[in-house]
């Protein structure tokens, strides 16, 4: 899809200063390529403006929460406990429209309506479920929009890590909760949409939106080894054999040593043998 990946590319040019609901909307062309985009930014507009005559213009935390509460309580939007990985959880215009969705795309909704009322709600890639949490405040509180909007506490994250990560690693929570709780930029954010989607396609044998998704990736990070190997991987599959080569090898060149480096030289030996056979 090139003409996807260079509409995705404007977009994001300026990288986390960026636009993360359009940027979020050009991702969901993924499945809607006809989308029109100010139809979702205008939604997010209706919310704001219902909101705004009900913020004290106090403490933002304490506007934040009439944020979340209008949006989780009155509005009706929800985690998806029962279809967690549906796509349409991951696109920004479906989740608008059904009111459901997954920890980032409603965090995306949060911080989006959030925006366009001057606070400053800002992701937390925590890991295995992203959190929001409002930018610059001395003592900051954590949101879990896909239960709600709910506070979620240090012992609460504690517990999640342990969890995410095994009982082996449970002396190490504390070291690492510190990276955990770490700010997500924009492009940090779409990266973590796309990686969602990306695995949700490779465990369908959707080959086709799989190198969709990972294109846009590779726009956001065009040398990272680990999307190469997969576009090349899919590229093989697709019977794009020179194209697949190109990825390995470049691949190869950015981690000699990495963990799939011996199954990429392999492939490539494999697409040299294909090459011969074709010529």
């Amino acid at each position: 899809m090139p003409q996807l990946r260079d509409r995705f590319a404007a977009v994001v040019r300026d990288g986390d200063r960026c636009d993360l609901g359009r940027a979020a909307l050009e991702i969901a062309r993924l499945e809607y390529p006809d989308l029109v985009a100010e139809d979702s930014l205008r939604e997010l507009d209706a919310l704001a403006t219902a909101i705004r005559p009900r913020l004290m213009r106090r403490r933002p935390i304490d506007d934040v929460a009439v944020v979340s509460a209008y949006l989780f309580h009155e509005c009706g939007f929800r985690g998806d406990t029962d279809h967690y990985y549906d796509p349409r959880n991951s696109f920004l215009n479906d989740v608008l429209t059904r009111r459901v969705g997954i920890p980032i795309t409603l965090s995306v909704v949060l911080m989006e309506t959030s925006t366009r009322l001057g606070l400053a709600v800002e992701g937390v890639g925590f890991p295995g479920h992203f959190l929001v949490r409002v930018a610059g405040d001395e003592s900051p509180v954590l949101l879990d929009p896909f239960f709600g909007g709910r506070p979620v506490g240090r012992e609460e994250l504690r517990e999640r890590l342990r969890a995410f990560y095994g009982a082996g690693h449970g002396a190490d929570v504390q070291r690492i909760l510190p990276q955990a709780l770490q700010a997500a930029g924009t492009t940090g954010i779409l990266s973590r949409m796309l990686a969602n989607l990306l695995r949700i396609y490779l465990e369908r044998d959707d080959r086709a939106h799989a190198l969709a998704a990972v294109e846009l990736m590779l726009v956001l990070a065009p040398d990272a080894p680990e999307h190469l190997r997969v576009r090349g991987m899919l590229y093989e599959q697709l019977e794009r054999f020179d194209a697949a080569a190109a990825d390995l090898r470049r691949y190869l060149e950015l981690a000699p040593d990495g963990a799939h480096a011996p199954d990429a030289r392999e492939r490539l030996c494999r697409l040299a043998g294909v090459a011969v056979t074709l010529h």
